[in-house]
């Protein structure tokens, strides 16, 4: 009893033993796994075809009770009714308060949790040709195959769009921390996909993976809308969620280094060290004080508002109508005024998606069909990925002090052109090394920024009433578009050149251009307020009119 009141006090879980015992347990379970990996050392680690041991049983027998300790320990009672006081609740940062070291330290963990979350999916693409050799699978190295290596990312990115829909309800259900904590715990278990010797094994729990990694973007842009000052957020939010050139950088520097020793598999058995410091980085990410609040904890709410410089705002007259009014929220979306932005903000989102899952994943893949040893083409997406890190940085403070519509359009066109090289390129890029590792700089390094970009508008340009419908449909939009471009590598049963993917990213991405120039108000150093009132100011004189 002392301990759940210690761990209440602390804005921690419902019941903090059974978290951190399941927690513990799902630890060793993957730990478990790794004699049966090991032992593969004299076959390169091949494990295809292999029975599993006792060792690994018993780690999945651990894993599945731990997770329903660790769901157990995060899950409070009355979720539905904690969700619904929420939806009645906005806590935002106060415009004008400071950057403080809590900001500085709650940015630095986000940030590292961001990049931990995103080298999930990105892994995906350095993992494909080894997984395709081991099991036989049709790729571009190896046509005669009878099940297209698409499969594994089409699993993991369906897996994403159904989590960023999970992970939106249980950001209010069991709050922003417990929800990112137990994502972390998808993260460590789903690493024994590293040590799964049959093929369906893996897809499942690449799917399960996704299912992790859906949420976590949004998440993390929601606490940092309730505790990082206002005046400060966009650019922010563009510079944490542009880390995505980071993860990209550090996985296929890992690659590199560790694939040639310990194959493919190590990309995935990563994710239990990874996940672990997740886990450990919670001490220093606060819970949402709205979620506190719906909780009737107004005192830790109190307190979390005061060290992050946040307060409770009024949400207008029909905030509290139940269920109905929430399928009118999204109609909305596409209705009146709101219209234009809606559907710049969901070409720009898709295109994103489809250059991510469509020219970035394939890259290692296709290098190698050009003629690029596995461990030569991971260097040579590290080399560009390095040489783009600026980029991020630049694109950040662009979107706050030079305007986001200006940089959104720029960004975009600039991405287009970038992979429009390629398309005129063909399969000739490959001869020249250095031009190859030039042209991947914006392609990588642009495209995160975009992701980043388009969340953060979508946080800014909606009224308070729409904002959380619009980032999610945002969110969702760069992950279906991924969907979409592997389904149809799947259906088709090849992987696109790199020329095809290139052309298929840079259309989307140059029509979102001129929507935004016609469709996108400025948000700079605008309330939201403004910027709704903008929006809404002909639809409320055509009111008046009549």
């Amino acid at each position: 009893m002392a301990m759940r009141r210690l761990g209440l006090a602390r804005g921690e879980f419902e019941h903090p033993a059974s978290f951190w015992l399941g927690a513990l347990a799902c630890t060793a379970g993957v730990a478990l796994h790794l004699p049966m990996y090991f032992s593969a050392h004299h076959m390169h680690y091949v494990m295809a075809g292999m029975r599993p041991d006792p060792a690994m049983i018993t780690g999945m027998v651990l894993i599945a009770v731990g997770l329903v300790a660790v769901v157990y320990g995060v899950l409070p009672p009355r979720g539905g009714q904690i969700r619904k006081s929420a939806r009645s609740i906005r806590v935002t940062a106060i415009d004008n308060a400071p950057i403080r070291g809590r900001h500085i330290a709650l940015l630095i963990v986000l940030a590292i949790a961001i990049t931990i979350d995103v080298m999930k999916p990105a892994t995906l693409a350095f993992v494909a040709p080894g997984f395709a050799q081991e099991y036989g699978l049709k790729s571009p190295a190896n046509p005669q195959g009878d099940i297209p290596v698409s499969w594994l990312p089409l699993s993991g990115i369906t897996g994403t769009v159904l989590g960023s829909w999970i992970w939106g309800v249980l950001g209010d259900r069991i709050g922003r921390r417990s929800s990112i904590l137990l994502a972390g715990m998808l993260f460590i278990t789903t690493s024994i996909c590293g040590a799964m010797p049959g093929f369906k094994w893996n897809l499942m729990m690449c799917f399960m993976m996704g299912i992790g990694v859906g949420g976590m973007i949004p998440i993390a842009f929601a606490l940092m809308a309730e505790t990082i000052p206002a005046r400060h957020r966009g650019w922010l939010m563009v510079l944490i969620g542009g880390d995505i050139a980071g993860a990209y950088l550090i996985t296929s520097w890992l690659s590199g280094w560790l694939t040639p020793t310990y194959g493919w598999r190590i990309l995935w058995l990563i994710g239990l060290p990874t996940g672990v410091l997740f886990i450990a980085l919670n001490h220093w990410i606060p819970e949402s004080p709205r979620y506190l609040i719906a909780r009737g904890r107004d005192e830790e709410a109190k307190v979390i508002m005061t060290k992050y410089g946040a307060a409770v705002q009024e949400v207008p007259g029909d905030a509290t109508a139940p269920e109905k009014p929430t399928f009118r929220g999204y109609y909305r979306l596409f209705r009146g005024p709101f219209a234009g932005p809606t559907l710049a903000i969901m070409v720009l989102a898709a295109g994103a998606g489809l250059v991510t899952f469509g020219f970035q994943l394939w890259v290692p893949t296709n290098l190698q069909h050009l003629g690029y040893s596995a461990v030569k083409s991971d260097y040579v997406v590290r080399n560009a990925a390095l040489l783009g890190l600026p980029f991020t940085v630049l694109v950040a403070v662009a979107y706050g002090w030079w305007g986001s519509r200006k940089t959104i359009i720029t960004l975009a066109v600039v991405s287009a052109l970038s992979l429009g090289g390629f398309v005129v390129a063909g399969d000739s890029v490959a001869q020249h090394h250095l031009a190859l590792s030039l042209m991947l700089i914006v392609p990588l390094s642009a495209i995160s920024s975009v992701t980043a970009v388009v969340s953060a508008y979508a946080a800014e340009v909606y009224p308070t009433m729409l904002r959380s419908r619009g980032s999610g449909m945002a969110a969702g939009m760069t992950k279906l578009g991924g969907v979409l471009i592997i389904a149809v590598v799947v259906a088709s049963t090849t992987i696109p050149s790199i020329a095809a993917t290139a052309l298929i990213g840079a259309v989307p991405l140059l029509l979102a251009a001129a929507m935004f120039l016609w469709f996108g108000p400025e948000t700079k150093r605008r309330s939201v307020e403004e910027i709704a009132d903008e929006l809404l100011a002909p639809e409320a004189a055509s009111r008046a009119d009549h």
